[in-house]
């Protein structure tokens, strides 16, 4: 995918990118992400969801197979142990990179060629910036023209075409540029969940194609070379759009989950604790599944002798287990952690 010269400037042709197949599986793809957006207002407090549903995409596009071999390394995500490993730290950045993209995106309504490359620089922890496809010297104008169109286009674009096949095309322009020597596909994931927000299809970053493009790899690099051979859209954008609707549908069940577990549990509370019961605590063991007397202290502005009670009680109830990590004592939120299957 690095055969700069030969890619073509967006716009490709309308011709190529809304055929009869795209458009029926635009209403597809478009009314399941309309559900998801609908779904993640059920949940309480959107730092919740996004950072459950972050750290399971962080999991998907890093090399290890589960987030947490050991419990330890449970624990080490939170940097309460320290010594991270290499993995746990590729999560933890990439993390980080979501929600800077994030908070760009609130700021400026759209992602500049610098905000791409401070997403990028989080992820793999260097400064080498945008590579140079001239051999000998340092010039990368051609990268940086190409990305300029990229940027353009997804600002300004003003065709009917539907933002989910733009974005098809967005992701493939962004994959075949290449820009940088390495973390290109963990970018340009990010750079797709920002474009949906970008364009009000989501309100948070809460949908990421990493676990459906994980399953379905080969098809990936073998659409995304046949357009670059042949220009032939469809399948590369049906692709996106079945990926679209697919995740939305599996997030939309996570969710459900999630709220319907949020509320056994503030049911369980009130019935068998109603002395400590409080909207807030229980939203907090859903925001930080894994927590710390200090978090409850932080978080509702308790002196810390209720915050031990609360934790104490809700272990007493089996609503969390408690982990003795050196000094410290974590409570577990198993029930979640089981749901999101995380660990």
């Amino acid at each position: 995918m690095h055969h700069i010269k030969k890619l073509k400037k967006l716009p490709p042709n309308i011709n190529k990118t809304e055929t009869v197949k795209i458009l029926r599986q635009v209403t597809r793809s478009a009314s399941a992400l309309g559900e998801l957006k609908g779904s993640a207002k059920a949940i309480p407090g959107t730092a919740m969801l996004i950072n459950l549903v972050v750290l399971q995409e962080a999991k998907d596009s890093s090399n290890v197979k589960t987030v947490f071999t050991t419990q330890k390394e449970l624990f080490d995500i939170l940097s309460i142990n320290g010594g991270l490993s290499p993995q746990i730290q590729e999560i933890i950045d990439y993390r980080k990179a979501i929600f800077l993209g994030h908070k760009r995106l609130k700021q400026n309504r759209y992602i500049s060629i610098k905000d791409i490359e401070d997403i990028q620089k989080i992820i793999v922890k260097n400064n080498k910036g945008i590579r140079n496809i001239t051999p000998k010297t340092s010039d990368n104008s051609a990268l940086l023209d190409l990305l300029s169109n990229m940027i353009e286009y997804s600002r300004i674009h003003k065709s009917e075409l539907s933002p989910l096949i733009n974005l098809a095309i967005l992701h493939y322009q962004f994959e075949s540029i290449h820009p940088f020597y390495e973390g290109n596909a963990r970018t340009g994931r990010v750079l797709a969940v920002l474009y949906l927000m970008a364009n009000n299809l989501l309100d948070i970053p809460i949908l990421f194609l990493t676990s459906y493009i994980n399953e379905n790899i080969e098809g990936y690099h073998n659409l995304l070379d046949k357009v670059s051979k042949t220009d032939d859209w469809e399948d590369w954008i049906l692709y996106v759009l079945k990926g679209i609707e697919t995740v939305s549908i599996k997030t939309i069940e996570k969710i459900n989950l999630i709220k319907n577990l949020l509320d056994e549990t503030a049911r369980v509370t009130q019935k068998k604790a109603p002395k400590i019961y409080r909207k807030e605590l229980i939203e907090l063991l859903f925001e930080h599944p894994y927590i710390k007397i200090d978090s409850v202290i932080d978080s509702l502005g308790v002196e810390r002798k209720a915050a031990s009670r609360y934790l104490t009680k809700l272990e007493k109830i089996g609503v969390l287990k408690s982990q003795k990590v050196g000094r410290e004592k974590i409570y577990l939120n198993t029930k979640l952690l089981e749901t999101l299957k995380v660990y």
